[in-house]
């Protein structure tokens, strides 16, 4: 096997867990990460990891020990009320094989299995420059120069522009991100259940997931214009608040408590490339997880596609053949992603909008059979 020098941009799950399986197929790689160290800023909440999906890539990954360690096979129920308060759906999720796990603590796991120094900190990429004899990587640091580099950057990838004209497009749904201590809102914790609850209005809705360590995250959605969005976005967080006041005003009070009481994180617009989005190969340039296929996160298939593409990906580079390989591998991962892109975007387009409650409970009882 040919040894290349391999960049991967961005150090989220997708990057680390592909930066893991070249390590034990015997490569170095060298992953690019804007965060000045592990635990710089919150990532986020909790993950479902699927079987045939994230799970198949922790196996592959040697780390099965370590993610059952931290997962919580406990908080896969689900929860679903309407404005009024009135719970129609209420399921505990016992024997399903999603087992959630906090994405910080994900992270951690990965991290913990790369060799010293995979990881650079502090080293957002500004560019990447293709040259006669590979592509230079560029930070503050000065430039860097590597013979194949992986987009796991996200949404807002710099390595797409390179392979594809698509941008991401504003969805037409804003969430405000909310935090809440289970020991200071015993509220709260008795709404959330085992799991997930949901509470869904005319084009509103209230989402509260369990993560670990006695958190709850919270999530407020408005179908909104971009221009309101924006707006949002541009506004104080306790103004952002006094917003939603207003929003879920008729709401009842026990669901109207978490946008009264939650600790308010983020306004996070909701973006999506176009479904089915596919690019065409050029050698020494790929892509994986949200750089590849962003999506909505209503369709719980975010983090499962990453990890998956990442060891379609590792497989493909650890092969003599290579570039084959790899076009290969882009075609899977495209063709995996469109049907979750699609669930996506209709999972969306159903929780927030002006049909209210009784489509997403049919969605829920089609589940359960």
């Amino acid at each position: 096997m040919t040894t290349s020098r391999i960049a991967i941009i961005g150090g989220g799950p997708g990057g680390l867990m592909l930066a893991q399986l070249l390590e034990r197929g015997g490569m170095r790689p060298i992953v690019f990460e804007r965060d000045t160290h592990e635990d710089e800023r919150p990532q986020g909440g909790s993950l479902d990891l699927h079987a045939d999906t994230g799970q198949h890539a922790i196996r592959r990954a040697g780390l099965e020990a370590e993610f059952l360690a931290e997962a919580r096979p406990e908080d896969q129920g689900d929860r679903l009320y309407q404005p009024d308060g009135t719970l129609l759906f209420d399921r505990d999720g016992a024997g399903d094989d999603r087992p959630e796990i906090d994405r910080s603590a994900l992270r951690r796991i990965l991290l913990a299995a790369l060799a010293p120094g995979t990881v650079r900190w502090a080293s957002a990429v500004a560019a990447i420059v293709p040259s006669d004899s590979g592509f230079d990587v560029l930070t503050a640091a000065g430039s860097d120069r590597f013979d194949i580099v992986v987009g796991a950057d996200g949404a807002w990838s710099r390595v797409r522009p390179l392979l594809s004209d698509a941008q991401p497009v504003y969805e037409g749904v804003t969430m405000v991100e909310l935090g809440f201590d289970t020991a200071r809102h015993p509220e709260i914790d008795a709404l959330v259940g085992s799991g997930k609850m949901f509470a869904v209005g005319d084009n509103r809705t209230l989402v509260a997931q369990r993560n670990g360590l006695g958190h709850i995250r919270g999530y407020a959605g408005l179908r909104v214009p971009e221009a309101d969005s924006q707006r949002l976005m541009a506004m104080p967080l306790e103004a952002v608040r006094a917003e939603l006041r207003t929003a879920f005003a008729d709401w009842a009070p026990p669901l109207r408590a978490l946008v009264e009481r939650g600790d308010m994180l983020a306004v996070r617009p909701l973006h999506a490339l176009p479904i089915g989005h596919r690019w065409t190969s050029r050698p020494g340039l790929t892509l994986l997880g949200d750089a590849a296929h962003l999506m909505s996160p209503f369709a719980g298939e975010g983090v499962n596609l990453a990890l998956a593409d990442a060891v379609d990906l590792a497989d493909a580079l650890l092969t003599g053949e290579r570039w084959p390989a790899v076009e290969r591998a882009e075609a899977a991962i495209a063709e995996r992603a469109e049907p979750a892109a699609k669930g996506s975007a209709e999972g969306l387009a159903t929780a927030i909008s002006s049909h209210g409650v009784e489509h997403v409970l049919a969605h829920y009882r089609a589940r359960v059979g």
